[in-house]
């Protein structure tokens, strides 16, 4: 049974996972292609009309869901139009691994949408086949295009930075508001934080935001909202809004730190922890907009005369999302 996680995230906790016996759970290896499933078979179907190529129809071990692994047409795979931009040196560094074993052995994830395949894991593997020329793409394609919003969870291709996991969950929020209803809690498990959507909202808006100054902030801010995502995506924007106010102040102070010819990568860290008095408060929850005003006032104070190198290198703290890339 879930508990309340302690502080103000909104998010259960989940109770300790309980052991299992070996071998107790999901499909003996003879049954996985046992029969082939009537979902399976109308995808094979239309996946051969698609101009593809059906290799086999089963069901997955753990819970017996059924697959598809085909061969597609590379002009007909793309990626969801809401996970994360493409990485340009991750795309060449996996072209060159493949061309140095002449194989392709690693098969991408995609739903079917309109004709079309999307690929919510294995965006990085099809932009590499794009860049050799390849013809087509293996994949294993499932039946139900609503689990591509939860598979993305499953993309262990590169790591992802702040940057590109707010930008993800925010897009993936949006993508779910057009589908249909529901609220910003039912689909906690797939946002994994509250935060990501405040600050991909916030990205969005300044695409050099640095992010990993403000995060251990709205971290703490944040909660998910017990509302339909449409309306929560407008108080997720209004509260972009509101953070990118206080890193005007921040960057405005940074800059004046810089004419003093003070030079580093956590100048901006520095200033945000130096006003950040939920630092020292473990008690909440704290009213987000109340404390951003609060904070941002502090800032507006910060005299940049006073700070000196050595309180630089004692905060250390995080760098400038900037710094990071």
């Amino acid at each position: 049974m879930a508990v309340k996680k302690a502080g103000s995230t909104g998010r259960p906790r989940k109770a300790p996972r309980k052991k299992v016996a070996a071998s107790s759970k999901g499909l003996a290896a003879p049954d996985v292609s046992a029969t082939v499933p009537e979902d399976g078979a109308r995808l094979a179907d239309q996946i051969r009309a698609d101009g593809g190529s059906a290799l086999a129809v089963y069901r997955e071990p753990l819970g017996g869901h059924t697959v598809v692994a085909a061969a597609l047409p590379i002009d007909k795979v793309e990626p969801t139009p809401y996970q994360r931009d493409l990485s340009e040196p991750h795309v060449k560094r996996l072209a060159n691994a493949f061309e140095r074993v002449g194989r392709y052995l690693d098969p991408i994830i995609a739903v079917r949408h309109e004709g079309k395949y999307w690929t919510p894991n294995g965006n990085h593997r099809l932009g590499a086949m794009r860049l050799l020329g390849a013809k087509a793409v293996v994949a294993l394609v499932l039946p139900e295009e609503e689990l591509a919003f939860q598979i993305l969870a499953l993309n262990t291709e590169k790591a992802h930075n702040l940057k590109e996991r707010s930008l993800e969950v925010i897009r993936m929020a949006r993508g779910m508001a057009a589908l249909g209803p529901g609220k910003e809690s039912d689909f906690a498990d797939v946002f994994e934080e509250p935060a990501f959507l405040t600050l991909g909202a916030a990205y969005e808006k300044r695409p050099r935001f640095s992010g990993g100054a403000y995060n251990p902030i709205v971290k703490r801010l944040e909660a998910f909202f017990d509302k339909p995502l449409a309306a929560a995506l407008e108080v997720r924007s209004a509260r972009a809004d509101t953070l990118l106010a206080f890193d005007d102040a921040v960057i405005a102070v940074v800059e004046r730190l810089k004419a003093r010819g003070l030079q580093s990568p956590y100048l901006k860290a520095y200033v945000v922890a130096r006003v950040n008095f939920l630092r020292f408060k473990k008690e909440g929850p704290f009213d987000f907009d109340a404390t951003l005003a609060k904070l941002t006032a502090s800032v507006k104070k910060v005299d940049p005369e006073t700070v000196k190198r050595e309180d630089l290198s004692r905060m250390g703290g995080v760098p400038s999302e900037s710094a990071e890339e």
